[in-house]
């Protein structure tokens, strides 16, 4: 069942997501070359304890992290480690908080150093199916409308989609109705209704969209071997309009970049 959300339900989550934002931001500033994601992890933790919050992911379903981070051909689930990460590398890092009894969870795919040119395409074209997607999240559209939106955009790149996974509502639980595909037929799937709050998170891989699953029993790897990519943004809809309650500006921020990309998603413009 689709749990609305009121308006002050709506901004009470938007300071939870806004957590998770700032706290990759600060993984920003520390994911290089030489660091474990182990050590990241720890960081995280300390991090979102700082903010009066509590780490959304650790316990749950069982996790033992606070972060979830996903090297180069791990898909997602990928559990923190002592492996230091490596020039040119790519690392998911996937990160939940719990705040004033509602959940933030959002996930962004970062380059270490200088990458290879067709796995940075990867990462381009997975975070532009993102906001395609985001666009479809809206009155009188259906959840697969996001899905086909996003399969239609990466597959014509040649990326394969992966379908055991998918994005979901959110709220006082981490995963809410309904489950929202990143492939799909337009028109099918449950009706988008004013105040819902959805994480869409696009899971592409260069090659294969077939996976398996590691000893551990989270991490998630292609079956190929080949990188896959995953950015996650929270959204509610507000006056049949997608609005963006998380950001990837404290992440650009860190990093020195300039984006617009997430204006036309924001009533207000959101000052970092």
């Amino acid at each position: 069942m689709i749990i609305p959300k009121t308006s002050e339900e709506i901004e009470i989550m938007r300071e939870s997501a806004l957590l998770v934002s700032k706290t990759l931001g600060m993984i920003a500033t520390e994911i290089k070359p030489g660091i474990t994601t182990l050590e990241l992890d720890k960081m995280a933790e300390q991090f979102i304890r700082d903010h009066q919050a509590v780490p959304g992911f650790l316990g749950l379903y069982g996790c033992p992290s606070t972060l979830l981070t996903s090297v180069n051909e791990q898909v997602v689930h990928g559990l923190p480690t002592n492996r230091p990460i490596e020039e040119g590398d790519i690392v998911s890092v996937d990160c939940g908080v719990f705040k004033n009894n509602y959940y933030g969870d959002h996930a962004y795919t970062f380059e270490i150093g200088e990458v290879d040119p067709k796995t940075k395409k990867l990462l381009q074209v997975t975070k532009e199916s993102l906001y395609i997607g985001i666009r479809e999240f809206k009155a009188g559209n259906r959840v697969e409308d996001i899905g086909h939106a996003i399969q239609k955009y990466t597959e014509s790149h040649g990326y394969g989609v992966v379908r055991e996974l998918v994005g979901h509502g959110l709220g006082e639980k981490m995963h809410e109705d309904p489950e929202v595909p990143n492939y799909g037929k337009r028109g099918r799937g449950k009706l988008f209704v004013e105040g819902m709050v959805i994480a869409i998170e696009p899971m592409i891989n260069m090659g294969t969209r077939n996976i398996k699953t590691l000893k551990d029993g989270w991490t998630i790897v292609t079956a190929d071997k080949k990188p896959s990519a995953h950015f996650e943004h929270d959204v509610a809809l507000v006056n049949g309009k997608p609005e963006l309650l998380s950001t990837f500006a404290y992440i650009y921020k860190a990093l020195g970049i300039n984006s617009d990309e997430e204006n036309e998603f924001r009533k207000v413009p959101l000052v970092v």
